[in-house]
């Protein structure tokens, strides 16, 4: 057992995300573990088309959060939870107006990265 602080945590600008967006890594990295970040999208920030081999939880812990599929887009608040399968192409950030924080929990490896959402 061991505390990981998170001021500590490595943090930087994404390259797979349309506006400004920090990424802060707060739990692995290593192959076939599970990994935590704290991403921060400022107003309307979201991210590339991608999918992840494992699943994926966002936990939204300010502003409001959007997520889409090919088929849906979704919108969630502070406290909400968007759930990703495994294989599944989406993409996710804050609304129009809005800033959103959210936690990234993925399962295994990372994420194989597709073009910029529409």
């Amino acid at each position: 057992m061991h505390v990981m602080r998170g001021s500590e945590a490595p943090s930087g600008k994404g390259t797979t995300f349309t506006g400004d967006v920090t990424l802060t890594r707060l739990l692995g990295g290593e192959p076939g573990n599970i990994t935590v970040a704290s991403v921060r999208f400022e107003d309307g920030a979201r991210t590339n088309w991608h999918d992840h081999p494992g699943e994926q939880v966002l936990y939204v812990v300010d502003g409001e959060a959007r997520a889409g599929t090919a088929d849906e887009e979704l919108r969630a608040g502070a406290g909400d939870i968007i759930y990703m399968p495994a294989g599944e192409r989406h993409w996710h950030g804050a609304v129009e107006g809005q800033s959103m924080t959210h936690l990234s929990i993925t399962t295994e490896g990372p994420p194989t990265w597709y073009e910029a959402v529409e």
